[in-house]
């Protein structure tokens, strides 16, 4: 049985899954050489470091390593392991980030938000939360760069670096945990997870982790607040008061929000982005881009370094995901650590599509699959003819009972797939969920952990830098953010939700 959005296909024999690639058919698994995760390793070593001992080389020279290192996996892929479908999936889906987190980034920038008073605690934890909702609704990049620079404005009296890492946890990752407004989670939103499921089986994860962050941001600030002088105080200590301009460009980031969930024909998503930001930058007064002090630095940088990451973590995730099956037995701690500490060194949407292939590994296996939709193919729903000594006679029941629920009108159209098959039997087993729970979780908040989790982090680091906002190294963010806040939090969530 074909799935025509992802290409997944049945051998004749229902023994193993296969996808097509492009564009020749290739082995199920690409086994890349460990080596191979070197230049991988090598380019976040000097990301992590090239700024703190040779500031002024890496900003002339960043682009001949990134490029440089990326090379050595493309030229790996195309000539030893012969796997151009790879790369070429690997480049879409960089297009496609690059789409989403530059036309929003555009369009934000024709947005001027001001916010008094300024440099309260109270005002600014406020702040917080609410772009941790909007996250949710706008998903973590559109909040990120909507906001990072009325942030910014707003605390400018007595800016620390602290500032921008709760920003980049609450808003670039944990706020946005509900909704799959975005990578990664958007990704099992396209795999078969309902919309809605998320926002109900993880919301006490989510107000917990996003509660004890902004209590550790309110103290912190309230404890710098105390120590500022006179002068870096805001007199004005009223409620927020928010004044906006370029409301016109919301016009223009709810056509790039739509095209999100736009899959056929190929391009049209994309096309309808860069439109949508070609018209924003061009119909927005040249007054808001000053005030905003936007310009594509910011933007520039990420894409070549990401160029780089997507490039070079090829073979990391490769060999992960071919060696699956020897992480052990899957349990919801083995999701949860497991996703979360790859996501905070890869970007945390191939690891959590890596992690979700894994659980339907173990939950759905190939036969029992295959089984469910061969009785599908000739009885359809009806369970009654459902014999005792039918093989899988229990999966093939339990599944059927959970599409009913997830895809009633795929089932009436008869158009059942491989994909939504596993997604059943994963969603119908209650480990399953439990795993699915740990691993939407873990992938979104250890995304927090680096600058290189998450794509919105770094574009936030890149904003506040070209604004001389004071802003931690990544050996500083790693050591004085992540280590004493971020970890405590994630083993409190691992303990009440996860053990």
């Amino acid at each position: 049985m074909p799935n025509q959005e992802l290409g997944w296909t049945l051998d004749p024999g229902f023994r193993k899954l296969r996808r097509p690639l492009f564009p020749d058919e290739m082995p199920d698994e690409i086994q890349p050489s460990l080596w191979m995760v070197a230049p991988f390793v090598v380019l976040l070593g000097f990301i992590a470091l090239a700024h703190v001992l040779c500031p002024g080389w890496w900003a002339r020279h960043y682009a001949k390593v990134a490029f440089g290192l990326g090379a050595i996996t493309l030229v790996y892929y195309f000539a030893v392991l012969r796997a151009p479908a790879a790369v070429f999936r690997t480049g879409m889906d960089y297009f496609s980030f690059m789409c989403v987190v530059g036309s929003l980034y555009v369009v934000a920038g024709g947005i001027h938000i001001e916010v008094k008073p300024a440099g309260s605690p109270a005002a600014s934890t406020i702040f917080l939360f609410i772009g941790a909702l909007a996250a949710n609704v706008l998903g973590a990049t559109g909040a990120c760069m909507l906001l990072i620079r009325p942030w910014l404005r707003m605390n400018r009296r007595r800016l620390a670096g602290y500032h921008v890492v709760f920003f980049i946890f609450v808003l670039s990752n944990v706020g946005g945990a509900l909704l799959p407004m975005g990578p990664p989670l958007f990704l099992g939103y396209l795999q078969g997870v309902p919309f809605w499921w998320v926002a109900k089986a993880c919301w006490p994860m989510w107000l917990t982790c996003v509660g004890i962050l902004l209590g550790m941001f309110w103290i912190l600030d309230t404890v710098h607040h105390r120590r500022a002088r006179a002068e870096q105080l805001d007199p004005d200590t009223g409620p927020p008061r928010w004044k906006f301009a370029g409301l016109s460009n919301l016009f223009f980031a709810g056509v790039i929000l739509a095209a999100v969930f736009i899959k056929h024909p190929p391009f049209l998503r994309e096309g309808l982005m860069i439109a949508a930001s070609a018209a924003s930058y061009f119909t927005t007064p040249k007054s808001v881009h000053e005030t905003n002090a936007f310009n594509f630095h910011p933007l520039v940088e990420v894409a070549v370094l990401f160029a780089g990451i997507f490039a070079t973590m090829m073979p990391a995730l490769d060999w992960l995901q071919s060696n699956a099956a020897q992480l052990g037995q899957p349990g919801p701690a083995l999701f949860f650590w497991g996703s979360g500490v790859l996501s905070s060194v890869l970007d945390n949407a191939p690891t959590y599509l890596s992690f979700l292939h894994a659980g339907f590994g173990a939950f759905a296996p190939p036969d029992a699959v295959a089984a469910v939709l061969a009785y599908f193919k000739v009885h359809g729903t009806d369970v009654s003819a459902l014999a005792a000594g039918t093989p899988h006679a229990d999966e093939i029941r339990t599944a059927l009972m959970s599409l009913q629920r997830l895809v009633p009108s795929g089932l009436a159209r008869g158009d059942l797939t491989v994909v939504q098959v596993q997604m059943a039997m994963l969603l119908a087993n209650p480990l399953g969920v439990k795993c699915l729970q740990a691993l939407s979780m873990g992938s979104v908040f250890f995304g927090a952990c680096t600058y290189i989790g998450n794509g919105p982090n770094f574009m936030v680091k890149s904003i506040a830098e070209n604004r001389r906002a004071p802003t931690p190294t990544f050996p500083g963010y790693l050591f004085n953010y992540t280590l004493p806040f971020m970890l405590p939090l994630l083993i409190v969530i691992w303990f009440l939700f996860f053990r």
